[in-house]
């Protein structure tokens, strides 16, 4: 590492930016105005967690079934897989947003209704699909194409040479897979996979344009009332900036202890 290499740089972007952090925080407490926007959205916060969560580890699972699904040998599998990711990384996340939330998912609880033997009450009776829920839906499925692309990247770049040792050592598919591709795969790509789950904290705020009340929905909802527009936006940006600066810097801060063990 040179003196002059980003790496030796020292971290003075984080320095200012906790600076304007903590002003700004000072701002919230000193002033009842920041102080009554910030308890509103507080009451999005967690909502906002849950829906990253849940939908980004949902979106972890498809995602690594589509990238094995994308390796297999069976070409009716690679083929289904590639035109999923390609589909759906092509249409913009809030297009695919109303699409779930007001065509697919009343499609899915009809046909559920028709296939269940529906008595004694309408099919087409989709209100009680919960809104969140379908926004939960349209988020993983859009972070799963994504996702299926890194985690394709990682597993091709393990080596050949060690698949075929452990192969020799008379360990099944699986068990290779388990043991030997998927935690070096893993390792590779977990600064993606960060990144990814920090941009699912942004996302997340799309939820908003179906009424789910995260922090987004609860500040246009408070500066429609208070008419307070730059006061309110300022928590709000606040809010989301706290929570992906945070994520970043504990996902370096594991990237980090990683690396060090690989090294040993």
């Amino acid at each position: 590492m040179t003196r002059n290499s980003p790496e030796s740089d020292r971290p003075y972007w984080l320095i200012l930016l906790i600076g304007i952090g903590l002003w700004l925080f000072y701002e919230v407490w000193a002033n009842q105005i920041y102080a009554d926007v910030l308890a509103t959205l507080s009451k999005g916060i967690w909502l906002t967690v849950v829906v990253t969560l849940v939908a980004y580890g949902g979106a972890c699972l498809l995602g690594l079934a589509l990238a094995v699904a994308g390796l297999s040998r069976f070409m009716l599998l690679r083929q289904a897989a590639r035109f999923y990711v390609e589909v759906v990384r092509g249409v913009p996340i809030i297009v695919l947003l109303l699409y779930v939330a007001f065509a697919l998912a009343p499609a899915l609880v009809v046909a559920v209704n028709w296939g269940s033997g529906f008595w004694g009450g309408d099919p087409w009776k989709t209100r009680d699909f919960p809104l969140l829920a379908r926004a939960v839906i349209a988020l993983m499925l859009a972070y799963s194409a994504f996702l299926a692309e890194v985690f394709r990247a990682g597993l091709v770049a393990v080596d050949k040479g060690q698949i075929e040792a452990a192969q020799a050592l008379g360990l099944n598919g699986w068990q290779r897979f388990r043991h030997v591709v998927f935690p070096q795969a893993f390792r590779t790509i977990l600064p993606p996979l960060g990144n990814d789950f920090v941009a699912m904290v942004k996302d997340s705020s799309l939820v908003s344009v179906l009424g789910v009340s995260d922090i987004t929905q609860l500040g246009k909802v408070t500066a429609a009332g208070n008419f307070r527009y730059f006061e309110t936006y300022n928590v709000v940006a606040l809010v989301y900036l706290t929570m992906t600066i945070s994520l970043s810097l504990l996902l370096r801060r594991i990237e980090a202890r990683l690396k060090a063990r690989q090294e040993r």
